[in-house]
Parts: C-alpha cells; sequence; structure tokens
C-alpha cells in the first residue's frame, strides 16, 4: 500500500509533495482525483496546497463536498495518518477533520515569504523526528492562514498538546513575535484530538531540497511515511 496524495481543481503542490515523498524520501505514493470515491489500497492520505476550487467562495469549503472526502474521513477515522498542507489544512478544517477555522491574514492580504517555526509537541507520528524546542523554516503562501476557534475549543487544543508548530520568526513590523498572519496563539500547525490528522499552513514540500533553501521539512514526510508504513504493517488499514 502506499500514501495517497489527493488533487482537487487547482491544487498546485500536488508535483511538489509527491517529488518530496517519492524522491527525496523513497515513499510509495499514488495519486487520487478529486472525483474518486476511494482512496485505493492506501495507507496514509496527503491533501496538499494549492487553490481547490479557486478559493472562490472560502478556501477549502467546495473542496470538503468532493467525491473522495468521505473517503478520506473514513480514513482519518479509523485511524489512518493524514497529513494536510497550506490549502490542505484549510480543506481538513472545513471537513470537520481539525478544530478552527483558518480565516483572512490579519492585513487581508496575500503573505509569501519563509517563516520559522518553533516545534510544540515533537510526540506526534508526524514530528518524532524533531525534538521540541528546534526552529524548522520553511515557505508559507495563503492568504487565509489566520487560525481562530471558540475559548472552549481552544482551550480543549491546549490541554491536549494538540499545537505543534507556533510561528516565531522573523519579528517584524507587520509580524509582531513572529506571527505573520494573526493566527490565535501564533498557531501555524495542529494535530486532532486522537493525534492522527495534522494540519499546517507552511510548506514543508518547499523546504525538502537544500537547493530550495531548507532541508527541515524532510524529517515531517520521513516521519508522516513511517507512520503510513506502520499502519500497513499492523493490517489496519485497506
Amino acid at each position: 500500500m502506499s500514501i495517497a496524495l489527493i488533487t482537487f481543481p487547482g491544487s498546485n503542490c500536488d508535483r511538489d509533495c509527491f517529488h518530496a515523498l517519492h524522491n527525496v524520501v523513497g515513499a510509495p505514493v499514488h495519486s487520487v482525483f478529486h472525483k474518486e470515491t476511494d482512496l485505493g489500497q492506501c495507507s496514509g492520505v496527503l491533501v496538499p496546497g494549492g487553490f481547490s476550487y479557486g478559493d472562490y467562495l472560502r478556501a477549502g469549503a467546495l473542496a470538503k463536498i468532493s467525491p473522495i472526502m468521505p473517503a478520506i474521513k473514513r480514513f482519518a477515522d479509523a485511524g489512518g495518518p493524514v497529513l494536510g498542507i497550506c490549502n490542505g489544512f484549510q480543506i481538513l478544517c472545513e471537513a470537520g477533520l481539525l478544530p478552527g477555522a483558518l480565516m483572512l491574514n490579519r492585513k487581508l492580504q496575500f503573505i509569501s515569504r519563509w517563516v520559522g517555526m518553533r516545534v510544540e509537541n515533537s510526540n506526534t507520528i508526524f514530528t518524532n523526528q524533531l525534538w521540541e524546542g528546534q526552529i524548522v523554516r520553511m515557505p508559507m503562501a495563503h492568504a487565509e492562514g489566520n487560525f481562530t476557534t471558540d475559548p472552549v475549543t481552544l482551550a480543549e487544543i491546549i490541554a491536549n498538546k494538540q499545537i505543534v508548530f507556533k510561528y516565531v520568526e522573523p519579528v517584524r513590523e507587520d509580524a509582531p513575535e513572529g506571527n505573520p498572519n494573526g493566527s490565535t496563539l501564533s498557531i501555524a500547525g495542529l494535530t486532532n484530538a486522537r493525534g492522527n490528522v495534522l494540519g499546517m499552513m507552511p510548506h514543508p514540500d518547499r523546504a525538502a531540497e537544500a537547493i530550495l533553501g531548507s532541508t527541515d521539512g524532510v524529517p515531517i514526510f520521513r516521519a508522516f511515511a513511517e507512520a503510513a508504513r506502520s499502519a500497513n504493517s499492523i493490517g489496519t488499514l485497506a
């Protein structure tokens, strides 16, 4: 079994993710178009970045009703590892697989820049090859990355240690405390309560080779691939 890489109309990072997973990490990957209703024989799901359906309504709002989404939900409910990057994070929130919502950036502008994130929890299937407190660098590129949620849900997220990454740099006039988009508690990535679904706004796929300026995304993809292999080996997913 392999990792199912989902493509929506408007996805533009699916090939980047394929390259990072297959060519850099060496994981088996197969593509799944959004009109499919079956993930195939997979042991992991990756929802890449882009602009699904042009983001004409709200980022991820239309993608959440694509034919493939019920299969992704069943896979996640069964404990399968699911990674959503940028638009993928937005889609997973819209679909209810992750808590909260991603709103327009604080300055109501598209942001494209390199950022530094601090690892807040290294005890997840996605971050177990990083260490708590480590600063990882990778690019971000989005207009709706301002994570927000209600106080009760936020308290649960904190209590469950679901916050995985926080923005910390660069600190500049338009990014107080290194938070470029106004995200609550500077959240850049978080998991569901069970810990098998991760959403993150910055792009590890654009930080997977030295020629790109950083290899900090590689440990995330490697850990994700190993989690998928483990799920396959214990026979819990199909």
